[in-house]
């Protein structure tokens, strides 16, 4: 977990809301339709960045071990074509102007997979994620000799 308290009522909700629109491939996917009509939130064709996004941040609040998480994970693995060494996504993924144009980030494909995929690995082993151990604990543990010979 990444201390988030997940007895806050809106950590309840968004898990329930996660695990309630994934697909039936075990990915998650939005279209853009959604801010059209917000009925859609969450709804479209399985993509490997949102996929990602979900399991981030379904692990984030404790459910490595939840099925949604394994689902996502097969997901993942799944849809890796090891030919090209990437995830292709096809649909767009990012909203310039809602309504009016949006965007196909492509490292997206690339980087969020990446990311679920190493945090998933490192929690299911124990150990911390990259982000907790880099993480400060407050900037008055950060001394003038955390710098030494960086600068």
């Amino acid at each position: 977990m990444l201390g988030l308290d997940t007895s806050f009522e809106p950590c309840n909700a968004a898990v329930q809301w996660l695990k309630s629109v994934q697909n039936s491939d075990g990915g998650w996917g939005e279209g853009c339709v959604s801010y059209n009509d917000p009925s859609l939130a969450g709804k479209g064709d399985s993509m490997p960045s949102v996929t990602a996004w979900a399991i981030l941040g379904l692990m984030a609040v404790g459910q490595v071990n939840s099925n949604a998480v394994e689902k996502g994970v097969l997901y993942l693995l799944s849809r890796y074509n090891r030919q090209k060494g990437a995830w292709h996504e096809e649909l767009f993924n990012g909203t310039g102007f809602p309504r009016v144009f949006y965007l196909r980030y492509t490292g997206y494909s690339h980087i969020f997979p990446l990311w679920a995929l190493n945090v998933y690995r490192r929690l299911k082993a124990g150990r911390k994620t990259c982000q907790q151990e880099a993480r400060l604990l407050s900037p008055i543990s950060f001394r003038n000799s955390d710098m030494d010979g960086i600068v």
